[in-house]
């Protein structure tokens, strides 16, 4: 689930921002969302989320029911075809063969700040069990499978975690129950992105999270000698 930044100082416009939550909150709703539950939960009066809502979908980035609750909305689509489409369109089909091959999902990160951010997620067709979440999904770069390999896709650094050391060294790094209890993660940063990419499989089984940290690795290799041709 894509993580709101409400903890965060906001410099800029208030009206904007609030826009920008609302329409996160009404995007990871599962079954969309109401004027009077966005008024709930950003604290404002029902006309405010009301004409938040409005704005919204007047610009496809959100759509009305016909029960009276908004929902993601088709506009959204362009934009996140618009993010990095070349490093998405190599990916995709690296990250298919080894999520069927192994029956685990693998996932596109990027290096975003202080965080690691899913663009993209890949699930299994061959498995009818497996971990699933949503693309946008963000953790701590300092933290987890995914963030480690971003971390050792850029320079060495004083005070890195070990993870990171030893990533840079094997070329994949593996986690264990950081970002999800009782999951194990693998993931290999991809030469030549920028910004910082890695492939990132996860997967509650140990024997899984083991044997695929050779096919992470040539997955990862493969996307970024790609980039260059």
């Amino acid at each position: 689930m894509a993580e709101l930044t409400t903890g965060r100082s906001q410099v800029g416009s208030q009206t904007l921002a609030r826009g920008l939550r609302a329409l996160l909150l009404v995007v990871d709703a599962p079954n969309g969302m109401t004027s009077q539950q966005l008024a709930a939960e950003l604290d404002v009066h029902r006309s405010i989320a009301y004409r938040l809502l409005q704005t919204l979908a007047e610009f496809g980035f959100v759509s009305q029911s016909a029960d009276g609750s908004y929902r993601a909305g088709s506009r959204l689509a362009t934009l996140a075809d618009a993010y990095l489409p070349t490093l998405r369109e190599l990916a995709i089909p690296a990250m298919r063969e080894v999520a069927d091959r192994l029956g685990c999902t693998v996932s596109l990160f990027v290096a975003e700040g202080a965080e690691a951010v899913s663009i993209e997620l890949v699930e299994p067709t061959t498995a009818s069990h497996h971990i699933a979440f949503k693309a946008g999904m963000r953790t701590p770069i300092n933290r987890g499978a995914a963030g480690y390999a971003l971390l050792a896709a850029g320079p060495e650094a004083a005070e890195e975690p070990a993870e990171v050391t030893q990533a840079r060294e094997r070329g994949y790094a593996t986690s264990s129950g950081e970002i999800e209890f009782g999951a194990y993660g693998v993931a290999a940063p991809i030469p030549n992105s920028h910004p910082r990419a890695c492939l990132n499989l996860i997967t509650h089984r140990e024997d899984q999270a083991r044997a695929a940290e050779a096919f992470v690795l040539k997955a990862a290799q493969q996307v970024g000698a790609a980039l260059t041709e």
